[in-house]
């Protein structure tokens, strides 16, 4: 009889995980690292959803619609988490994104209207240094000084994509010029964020393309206050990082509820201290100390969405151009 209650048991347990739900999302590596936000999102959705959320990662942000473009309808996402508006447009001209039915109100320096993706953060560009160490105020000035810099490659990186667009919206026509005057200041192009920003730290580049709330990370989680964020006064690129829902996903309402969760508080208050970024909807908390010392860039920069494929491709040509050279 023991046996047999055993073996009974192990059925229910087996029947039982077979009923769960399965909701995927694809997103970049650093969100689901153990520093990343992605552990305690998943603990905090499973916590209501009786459901087992599992995050897929993709290398870096701009990495993620290249692979659900290869896999298209049979990709096992349900959710792409991590695109941001130099993208969306693209991603919506392929179809494999269905609409969302989320509402809320996004503290966002923009106003935010669109029916497929759903903001979750934002930041600005920024390059960052030590913050003993005298800094250019804009791209010219970089690029008449011996500072040697680490960026990312805006074909698989989301930062180093948004590099390209902050060039281009702050010179227009004058962007290829300034490559060209960048490109002996540029010690290396990383796949992603995560190995640009640890080559910085390793001393291998007096600065590293990053966002203006990084420093908040040295100050908050490390007390140390070494690091700062040069302030461009040709102003700093926006990025408004968000999530959509896959049109070929098997769990519709589940990938709903997610997205509803990303803007309630339980996972917002999450993304300051673990995404370091600017939470879309700011929680009844408010921000963590220390976000109050960050530098605000005098002007806001950003390519309206409809504008961003075109602006995009003829920047990564000028970009390559220049460091071909």
């Amino acid at each position: 009889m023991k046996y047999l209650a055993l073996a009974s048991g192990l059925i229910a347990a087996t029947a039982a995980v077979a009923d769960t739900p399965v909701l995927t999302i694809y997103t970049y590596d650093s969100f689901i690292s153990d520093w990343g936000p992605g552990p305690a999102v998943e603990k905090a959705f499973e916590a209501e959803c009786a459901c087992d959320l599992q995050f897929v990662g993709a290398g870096d942000g701009a990495a993620l619609l290249g692979r659900l473009k290869l896999e298209g309808a049979r990709t096992q996402a349900d959710i792409v988490l991590g695109l941001d508006t130099t993208l969306t447009h693209d991603a919506i001209a392929t179809g494999l994104f269905a609409p969302h039915s989320v509402s809320a109100s996004y503290d966002l320096p923009v106003t935010w209207d669109d029916a497929y993706f759903v903001p979750y953060d934002w930041g600005y560009f920024a390059f960052v240094k030590n913050a003993d160490q005298d800094g250019p105020s804009n791209f010219r000035e970089l690029a008449d000084s011996p500072l040697k810099i680490v960026i990312q490659d805006p074909r698989s990186s989301t930062p180093g994509l948004g590099l390209l667009m902050w060039v281009k919206a702050a010179y227009g026509d004058q962007a290829p010029a300034i490559w060209q005057g960048l490109a002996d200041n540029i010690v290396t192009v990383t796949k992603g964020w995560s190995e640009a920003y640890g080559l910085f730290l390793e001393g291998e580049a007096d600065m590293v393309l990053s966002y203006t709330t990084s420093p908040a990370y040295h100050l908050i989680a490390e007390q140390d206050d070494s690091k700062a964020a040069a302030a461009f006064d040709e102003g700093h690129y926006m990025q408004i990082e968000v999530a959509g829902k896959v049109a070929a996903t098997d769990q519709p309402e589940l990938a709903d509820k997610f997205l509803a969760f990303m803007v309630s508080d339980a996972f917002q208050s999450i993304i300051p201290t673990t995404n370091w970024m600017y939470p879309a909807v700011i929680p009844a908390d408010g921000l963590p100390k220390g976000f109050e010392t960050l530098i605000h860039p005098a002007k806001s920069l950003i390519v309206p969405v409809d504008m961003a494929d075109a602006v995009r491709a003829q920047a990564l040509e000028e970009w390559l151009t220049a460091l071909s050279q």
